[in-house]
């Protein structure tokens, strides 16, 4: 017989962090979530070209290319808190939605923007999901904000002050996508 009171006790006790959050796990969490989504959503494999960590003064997008760009925000919040950035150029984000919702280039063009946002908020919403797992494997629970998405010509990204960042540089089929990464414990 199942002890209910014994699985409370169990189920209210503060999870333990079983290791610090390191740019490590910040690395291997978000290159797994980014892979992971790809995967599942654009049935295509994302390859990390590059990691930058601890560098807060750098625009992460002056290297992605084209403007404009469609970025995707997810916060994050509890016993660690921060950001998770998707940066798309507008060619990929069109192409993501045309690939996750099965229009043409030329139906997405009719729909608008407002698909494209929406298919760029659920990816990051996901993303941004799978490294909020993994921090909670490691005694580290929060809950997620809901998806902020804006689209233009000359965006950049703040760091958050005293926060761990890491910029993570994807390529994905023939298209580039960048994970600006903040956490703060």
């Amino acid at each position: 017989m199942v002890n209910v009171r014994s699985i409370l006790v169990y189920l209210s006790k503060p999870m333990v962090p079983t290791q610090p959050i390191t740019d490590t796990l910040i690395q291997d969490s978000i290159v797994k979530a980014v892979q992971n989504v790809s995967r599942t959503m654009l049935r295509q494999e994302a390859t990390l070209l590059e990691a930058r960590l601890s560098d807060v003064s750098c625009n992460s997008l002056t290297t992605l290319g084209a403007a404009p760009y469609v970025i995707g925000n997810v916060g994050f919040a509890g016993e660690a808190n921060g950001l998770v950035y998707l940066c798309f150029t507008d060619a990929f984000a069109r192409h993501a939605a045309s690939h996750i919702l099965g229009m043409s280039a030329a139906e997405i063009e009719i729909h608008g923007h407002e698909v494209v946002k929406d298919v760029v908020g659920e990816i990051t919403n996901m993303t941004t999901g799978g490294f909020k797992n993994a921090l909670s494997d490691y005694g580290f629970p929060c809950k997620l904000s809901l998806p902020t998405i804006v689209r233009g010509d000359h965006l950049s990204i703040a760091a958050i002050k005293s926060a761990s960042r890491g910029i993570f540089h994807f390529s994905s089929g023939n298209y580039r996508l960048i994970a600006d990464v903040q956490v703060k414990i």
